[in-house]
């Protein structure tokens, strides 16, 4: 079956069944990565636009590779180099690239209710959230809960501590969405000034104190400090937050042996996480990289041609 909507903006937009049937495409897309030649013709004549108003790599990558992996054809649009450079609105941006007649547009903006804004303009292309402001990145939930079930098997009652810049994390936002949607207990971690009181509103467990989120915890979901987003310093130095709350093998007894580590990246080495930390046997950053590709394939499959019969 297809995804009930035309769109993707949130993980609001998911139900618990679809989320599931996300996952296990992703999983049987896996195999195609591994050929010599990695393309199936399933998405063939169809077309995929990577609308970046922001500096990405894993995500906009993957989303291009996902898109020649099914044999549809991707455009980047270079917005430094675009008619938005020249005062050009997000609307009428939607509307030139709606007139070239794309099957999808892949969003990435600053500003939160951007993906929404295009989604109201656009008649007939689907329009999938990349990460907008410091709102949400669906995708981004949605390949950290495949990696996940890579080595819990399941999501429901598992642990999970989300730890660092909560304020100005979309990927804490549409984690904690999807995992609670999926029966797993949350634990937010972080300075008070990097944490809004509206999560305590999520249901989730909110503490300043490393240690109480380490305990017990199944996973750590680390996250970058983001500086280029706040307009005063919330914390006094880097050395100080790296102490209370960074990242170590000292801090990793606090845990259990067979904790796994992720971050959605890019990484400020020594500032979140010890680099040898992140390299190490409790790490799965790497996989969380190769499965945004599974997951962006099933994203686009299920909405283009879920609903067909392949080959």
């Amino acid at each position: 079956m297809p995804l009930r909507g035309k769109h993707l903006l949130s993980i609001n937009d998911l139900t618990v069944e679809e989320v599931d049937l996300i996952l296990r495409t992703a999983s049987s897309f896996r195999e195609i990565s591994t050929r010599p030649i990695k393309k199936i013709p399933t998405l063939r004549g169809k077309s995929i636009i990577n609308l970046f108003y922001e500096p990405s790599t894993r995500t906009r990558s993957s989303f291009e590779i996902a898109a020649k992996r099914l044999s549809a054809d991707a455009l980047n649009i270079n917005v430094s180099h675009s008619s938005a450079s020249k005062g050009e609105s997000l609307i009428d941006t939607g509307r030139n690239l709606q007139s070239l007649n794309p099957d999808v547009i892949v969003i990435r903006h600053s500003s939160a209710g951007a993906p929404q804004l295009l989604a109201q303009h656009c008649q007939y292309a689907s329009i999938i959230n990349a990460g907008d402001g410091m709102h949400e990145h669906p995708t981004q939930a949605l390949l950290d809960a495949l990696t996940i079930v890579d080595h819990k098997k399941q999501l429901v009652g598992l642990r999970v501590a989300i730890i660092g810049d909560i304020t100005h994390s979309r990927v804490a936002r549409s984690n904690v969405l999807l995992l609670k949607k999926m029966g797993a207990e949350i634990c937010v971690c972080g300075p008070p000034t990097l944490i809004p009181m509206e999560y305590e509103q999520y249901g989730v467990t909110v503490t300043h104190e490393l240690r109480e989120a380490l305990e017990d915890s199944d996973v750590i979901m680390m996250l970058r400090v983001q500086r280029e987003r706040q307009k005063e310093v919330a914390y006094p130095s880097v050395k100080e937050y790296f102490m209370l709350y960074g990242l170590n093998k000292e801090k990793m007894r606090w845990a259990k042996p067979n904790t796994i580590i992720m971050h959605p990246g890019p990484i400020n080495q020594g500032v979140e996480i010890d680099p040898e930390l992140a390299e190490g046997k409790h790490s799965v950053i790497l996989q969380q990289v190769t499965n945004g590709v599974s997951i962006r394939m099933a994203v686009l499959y299920l909405l283009l041609a879920g609903n067909e019969e392949t080959d």
